[in-house]
């Protein structure tokens, strides 16, 4: 499910002069039986309101006197979130023979035509608040809020996103809370500038067209409504926006260094923007110091699967998992474990509503035989990051809607990627340069497409926790050996190297540097081009003492790597 909860307005919408017919009650019940939650959000006080709809029970939450109340009917627990009404306000009203005046928890009501005088008041007290219409009713509450504020807490309750709750309504003071939705719905009666910025409008009208609408909604759920605003901006095409789909399953490939996670970056930004909470599964530390989220595990510590569920939890934590302390051989362990408990989170809440898994063919490989049963063949709202796409699960390929490939060998990523899943190869490609990326939607027909993609805002050290505290491979790793082959020391990460580069006699220092074996480290394993040349500035000077040059070379790699996470990029 992705639409977990609906929101509707009771006058005019659920009820018809103040009354739930027998049919649109059956209508939520069995709504209800799919899991999903109910919310009342209405104008009326609540004494009232439980005098009118004696099945208030049926309802998970209760938003009443327009936004200032929160009521929960299993518990009875009442909570305002807007101060009482000003003792001056109600006096001066009735001074001046407002009739009929009614005093809530919070609101103050009255009827049309007393706005006039209720303005009047309300500037001669400099009070600060505001007056909202709701079809001949005149309703003043404190400044800021509305049925929207009072929707956001009744789902801060229940741990749910606006993203995944579908609003219907019909009337002015409808609007802010139909527009914090991710669907907004308007019935058949509703006034038409609240038709005019609705998602649907029923043919039905109050409760016919609320029927109307869970009956869709249980059918379709994703598939209810389509807007371009809910899609992601990836980049443009011709002139043309291109986005993804928060339905898709999305592979991002290509050679190392090119440029993945500067992308995976700029689209989590637009996922911040978009109200969409994500997480991203890091082994290597890309996303260190990644703005708008919190990083869980660091390269001496892992992070459990009670961190990650507790954390996700609160709809507006944005969560990096990071990897750095496990091996490469553990990684796929460690996200099999994690996977299933936060598939059944997603599935009660529809949450995170984006998952970023890099080095995917770390954690879905191909040679794991339980791939299919961790998948639960389905993970919508899912990028996968790899340079090796023929290494991730075939299971996992066969999900993808989306491809992003990148770099020179961007035609090879989708060559490999229809011989993986046996879709046929489109038609023309061309390889990809600087900021632009081939992007192909397997399921369309259509051809490959190339796009300018979006840059990110911020700026990550890239790679820069996964080189300082990680653990290359033996391979990967420096080995200081000296002009004579003595010794064999091993530096698996740059917090190492400069321990070791500080320990380490001045002929064995000399011996590599003079050799050219730091810059080419930096360049090939490390892969930054930027150290790789101001180290060998130290290599070639002549002039240099070895403790000159050491201090050089190591003020460079403390400079870029082993600085705190909030200094400055270089």
């Amino acid at each position: 499910m992705y639409f977990i909860a609906l929101a509707t307005d009771y006058d005019g919408t659920l009820a018809h002069d103040g009354i739930v017919t027998r049919k649109t009650l059956s209508a939520l019940e069995q709504l209800k039986k799919t899991g999903r939650k109910l919310i009342l959000v209405t104008g009326r006080e609540l004494p009232d309101l439980k005098r009118v709809f004696p099945e208030l029970a049926l309802f998970d939450k209760v938003v009443a006197e327009n936004g200032a109340l929160v009521y929960t009917p299993a518990s009875e627990e009442e909570r305002t979130i807007s101060p009482s009404p000003s003792a001056d306000l109600v006096a001066g009203l009735k001074k001046r023979g407002v009739k009929p005046l009614s005093v809530g928890r919070s609101i103050v009501a009255t009827w049309e035509p007393h706005q006039a005088t209720v303005l009047d008041v309300i500037k001669k007290l400099g009070l600060e608040l505001e007056i909202i219409f709701n079809k001949g009713a005149v309703m003043i509450l404190p400044s800021g809020i509305n049925k929207a504020t009072g929707l956001a807490a009744a789902l801060g309750d229940l741990r749910l996103s606006p993203r995944n709750t579908v609003g219907v309504g019909d009337a002015e003071n409808d609007h802010a809370f139909l527009q914090a939705c991710g669907c907004s719905v308007a019935v058949d009666n509703a006034l038409p500038a609240v038709k005019n910025t609705a998602d649907l409008v029923t043919r039905g009208a109050r409760g016919k067209g609320v029927e109307e609408l869970i009956g869709k909604l249980i059918k379709h759920d994703r598939g209810l409504v389509k807007r371009r605003r809910d899609g992601i901006l990836l980049g443009t095409s011709g002139g043309k926006d291109v986005y993804l789909s928060p339905t898709d399953t999305v592979l991002i490939a290509g050679s190392s260094g090119i440029g993945k996670s500067t992308l995976a970056t700029a689209l989590t930004e637009r996922f911040v923007e978009t109200g969409y909470q994500f997480c991203i599964f890091d082994p290597e530390g890309d996303y260190d110091g990644l703005q708008g989220a919190v990083k869980l595990g660091d390269g001496s510590s892992v992070p459990t699967k009670e961190q990650l569920l507790d954390l996700i939890e609160k709809p507006d934590a944005n969560v990096v998992v990071n990897g750095l302390a496990l091996r490469v051989n553990e990684r796929p362990d460690f996200f099999a474990d994690l996977l299933p408990g936060l598939g059944s989170f997603r599935y009660r809440t529809a949450r995170p509503h984006w998952l970023v898994i890099d080095e995917a063919h770390h954690l879905l490989p191909k040679r794991r035989d339980d791939t299919r049963a961790v998948l639960s063949l389905e993970l919508p709202g899912t990028v996968l990051i790899t340079v090796h796409p023929e290494a991730i699960s075939t299971d996992a390929l066969r999900l993808v809607t989306a491809v992003i490939a990148l770099g020179p060998k961007a035609k090879s990523v989708v060559r490999t990627f229809c011989h993986e899943t046996g879709v046929e190869e489109p038609g023309a490609m061309s390889s990809q340069k600087g900021d632009r990326v081939l992007f192909w939607r397997p399921r369309n027909g259509k051809k490959p497409m190339s796009v300018k993609a979006i840059e990110p805002r911020q700026s990550l050290k890239r790679h820069s926790r996964k080189y300082a505290e990680g653990q290359l491979d033996e391979a990967g790793s420096f080995y200081f050996r000296g002009p004579d082959d003595a010794m064999n020391l091993r530096a698996h990460n740059l917090i190492i190297f400069a321990q070791m580069a500080e320990g380490i006699d001045d002929k064995t220092w000399e011996h590599h540097l003079r050799a050219g074996d730091y810059s080419e480290w930096f360049r090939h394993q490390i892969r930054d081009k930027d150290l790789a040349r101001e180290t060998e500035t130290a290599e070639k000077d002549k002039t240099l003492s070895a403790q000159e040059s050491r201090k050089r070379v190591l003020d460079a790699v403390r400079r870029r790597y082993t600085a705190p996470a909030t200094a400055p990029v270089q």
